[in-house]
């Protein structure tokens, strides 16, 4: 006789009741005094087919500030609100306000250093964006920047995981990456990615204005912002393990460039 407990089902999951996770605010009214107090926001999700009456003003304000707006089932959201009354709408909050790239560039000219820059490709895991956030603070880049779509983003794990350095270093979200990079090669900034097939990192030049693009876990850097970089670099590999972790590689080429800089 086997004594070891059923699994719960898909529908028992979905169904099963429990607290709220503590990065959402849910209801219109709390989502309105949210935003109109400026609480840091990430995304805002709207139940399918409630676009109307009182929700067009929250999704306009979003829209307004910057915020992502999505839609999602009524069970999804349910599911993350603790099937507490949710009326629609549920505001994911950011562990911090997202800066703009422009602010970047504009802290490193204050300091009157060249522009350093962490670009992070559709990053999947917060654990490892936390931990890039705080490799990029400690070796001395001005700011990461997380595309806005299919991308983890600054949840309450990033914070924790980043040790606070995401106090102390700004993080911009862009709506599209590719373009993010043509704007820097514009000012004068190398932009490389880390990528296998790219050149060993050690022979490279990475003293001047740099921005490092780290790829998304097990697929790395995607194809078209690859081909937009001025070059790819490479951690050649001597064991039988053929590639690193990303905040691993990341923190790698980091401080690479703040051991470049140094020597400078």
């Amino acid at each position: 006789m086997s004594f070891e407990k059923n699994k719960p089902s898909e529908e028992e999951r979905r169904t099963e009741k429990r607290p709220p996770r503590d990065d959402l605010v849910f209801g219109r009214n709390a989502v309105r005094e949210a935003l109109a107090a400026d609480r840091p926001a990430d995304t805002l999700l709207v139940q399918r087919g409630a676009r109307t009456g009182a929700v067009l003003p929250l999704i306009a304000a979003c829209r307004e500030r910057g915020v992502p707006v999505k839609e999602a089932d009524e069970k999804k959201l349910d599911f993350m609100c603790g099937h507490a009354n949710h009326q629609g709408v549920v505001l994911i909050t950011a562990a911090h306000t997202y800066a703009t790239v422009e602010e970047i560039l504009a802290a490193a000219a204050e300091k009157n250093e060249p522009p350093f820059l962490v670009l992070c490709d559709a990053l999947e895991d917060p654990h490892n964006l936390g931990a890039i956030i705080r490799s990029a603070e400690a070796g001395g880049a001005h700011g990461v920047v997380i595309p806005e779509r299919r991308s983890v983003s600054l949840s309450g794990i990033v914070g924790k995981t980043s040790a606070g350095a995401l106090e102390y270093l700004p993080v911009a979200r862009v709506k599209n990456l590719t373009a993010a990079i043509r704007e820097l090669q514009k000012k004068g900034i190398w932009v490389y990615a880390a990528d296998m097939d790219g050149t060993d990192y050690r022979t490279a030049s990475l003293d001047g204005p740099i921005a490092l693009v780290i790829g998304a876990e097990g697929k790395g850097v995607s194809r078209l912002v690859k081909e937009t970089c001025d070059g790819c670099l490479r951690i050649p590999m001597k064991g039988k393990i053929n590639s690193l972790n990303a905040s691993v590689a990341a923190a790698l080429l980091i401080f690479s460039v703040s051991s470049a800089r140094d020597r400078k």
